[in-house]
């Protein structure tokens, strides 16, 4: 039975911050509000964690996951960013957007497009998130909670649970959360000095990266 957690939008509980990162180190996925909408996340080296994450989405090998670190400073640790690509980061983080870039050895290449190469990364703008990272001690994969052949993410603890009670072990549940994903750039082409290529207009302005 899925559990829901429900937290001080604020001032989130440790103790039931701990309680996550325990289910989500064993293995489990569990559902978390994000400053855009809700998202799927597991641990980054669980496999299976992964696999099952594209399973509930249906989505294949070349549907780019994505790191959501805590901050910059864990960025150029999963990810080869240049100083043009840097500056444009920083410029809209923490906030609503996915950039596309290409992943470092840290990463493992069973999450990254088989092609490419490449990661989403973002550094999330939302309280609950950030502790549950900190806690964590490391990125979590995630992948925005749509469902197999729908369009629009859900943002309703109670709706996330019916339908997917026993596929995730956990949903976190913080108060009214978007329903807009976020805004993917793909900054791989600033590597051969090329622009930005927008991949999904989502709920960050693209005034706020110069688009």
């Amino acid at each position: 039975m899925t559990q829901i957690l429900t937290l001080h939008p604020d001032n989130p509980q440790i103790r039931l911050l701990k309680q996550a990162a325990l289910i989500l180190n064993g293995g489990g996925i569990c559902a978390v509000p994000t400053d855009s909408s809700y998202a799927l996340v597991c641990h980054l080296e669980d496999k299976a964690a992964v696999d099952k994450i594209r399973r509930i989405r249906g989505v294949d090998e070349k549907h780019h996951l994505t790191l959501l670190c805590k901050d910059l400073s864990e960025l150029s640790h999963y990810a080869k960013v240049d100083n043009r690509q840097f500056r444009l980061i920083k410029s809209a983080t923490p906030g609503p957007y996915t950039f596309i870039l290409e992943a470092t050895k840290e990463v493992p290449r069973r999450v990254c497009h088989p092609q490419r190469k490449t990661i989403g990364l973002r550094v999330p703008d939302h309280a609950v998130l950030i502790e549950l990272l900190s806690v964590h001690g490391a990125p979590l994969l995630a992948t925005t909670l749509i469902p197999p052949n729908e369009t629009l993410p859900i943002n309703d603890p109670d709706e996330i649970q019916d339908k997917f009670k026993n596929a995730i072990d956990a949903i976190i549940s913080s108060g009214a959360c978007h329903l807009d994903p976020t805004t993917v750039v793909d900054l791989t082409p600033m590597g051969d000095g090329g622009s930005p290529a927008l991949i999904r207009a989502g709920r960050g302005p693209l005034e706020a990266l110069g688009l």
